[in-house]
């Protein structure tokens, strides 16, 4: 599943400053030794003229270059906008300019069921059912805030992303018979997304690997589009690993590491949600390692701190 192997052991997370596409393929290079055969990238593919999802060129090349017969991978929404049925969510589709890949949305012809082991929640999970499709999983996250997970992170990506729009995603947001669609909250929130992340990476096992992009990090997710808050956090670089909370946690050690006045908005949103729950238990579900190495692949794969990461960040300009 990762290269976690014990409680003792460090996972490497590869890191980079270079936003752009040769930073990404670069990035993913150095994870991509178990992907193979049919392959689908979860890629947040974002709300009509979404301005902070990652840009679709980056995708475009590293697509072309290293994933040629890839996939680009996506699931409806369970609240009703412009992705919540299929006809609807192809639209959004062609309005971002998602068209040089085939993009499968999964739960396009129904849902299939994938057990989650050791979960207190849940002992199955409700996904798109071409996911079943799949030999190997990508997951190409835009690393953000997120309203209710406090920050969406690889986590976020394939625990709500991959859960299907109608019935993975009500298990993991609301409580049958009341009226609120989001009223399951803080620390339940972040332990269902989790357990139905565990799901998905529990079926690819070793074919899955993990790419977060801290870019354009708005405390909003990409699901609020051009309503999005305002991004105030700098931008930092590209992280890559096998190990999905080496990779999250890593994020989230960089984004404190900043100064004060860099990181407020952020940690504000994700402390105010509760949202390091996640890692935490991610780590209880055995799904990863908080013990990492960061690699500087700028500079000839040192190990590098997060405070080399976040080390003269400029404020953020749009564009």
């Amino acid at each position: 599943m990762s290269d976690y192997t014990g409680n003792n052991n460090e996972s490497l997370v590869y890191f980079t400053r270079e936003l752009s596409a040769e930073g990404l393929i670069k990035a993913y290079a150095k994870v991509c030794g178990n992907i193979s055969g049919k392959v689908g990238v979860k890629v947040h593919t974002g709300e009509p003229h979404g301005p902070n999802i990652i840009p679709r060129e980056w995708i475009k090349a590293l697509m072309g270059r290293c994933i040629p017969e890839g996939r680009i991978i996506e699931t409806n929404t369970y609240y009703d906008g412009d992705r919540y049925t299929t006809q609807q969510h192809r639209e959004t589709l062609k309005v971002n300019g998602w068209d040089f890949c085939p993009v499968d949305i999964l739960d396009e012809e129904g849902t299939a069921e994938l057990p989650v082991v050791g979960g207190k929640w849940f002992d199955r999970m409700s996904v798109g059912g071409h996911i079943l499709n799949y030999d190997s999983m990508v997951a190409l996250t835009h690393f953000k805030g997120h309203t209710q997970g406090g920050f969406g992170g690889s986590n976020k990506n394939i625990g709500i992303g991959c859960a299907d729009g109608r019935i993975g995603k009500a298990w993991i947001h609301t409580t049958p018979g009341q009226p609120d669609q989001w009223d399951i909250a803080k620390e339940e929130f972040m332990e269902r997304m989790t357990e139905s992340t565990k799901a998905t990476i529990d079926h690819f096992g070793k074919h899955v690997t993990y790419v977060n992009v801290m870019r354009n990090m708005s405390v909003s997710c990409d699901c609020e589009g051009i309503e999005a808050e305002p991004v105030v956090t700098p931008d930092v670089g590209i992280l890559s690993s096998t190990d999905i909370l080496s990779v999250d946690q890593a994020c989230i050690d960089i984004i404190y590491a900043m100064k004060e006045e860099e990181h407020h908005a952020m940690v504000e949103r994700i402390e105010s949600r509760h949202g390091l729950r996640q890692l935490s238990y991610m780590k209880e579900l055995g799904m990863g390692n908080d013990h990492y190495v960061l690699i500087d692949l700028d500079n000839g794969g040192r190990r590098m701190t997060v405070q080399d990461a976040v080390r003269d960040l400029k404020p953020f300009t749009a564009g």
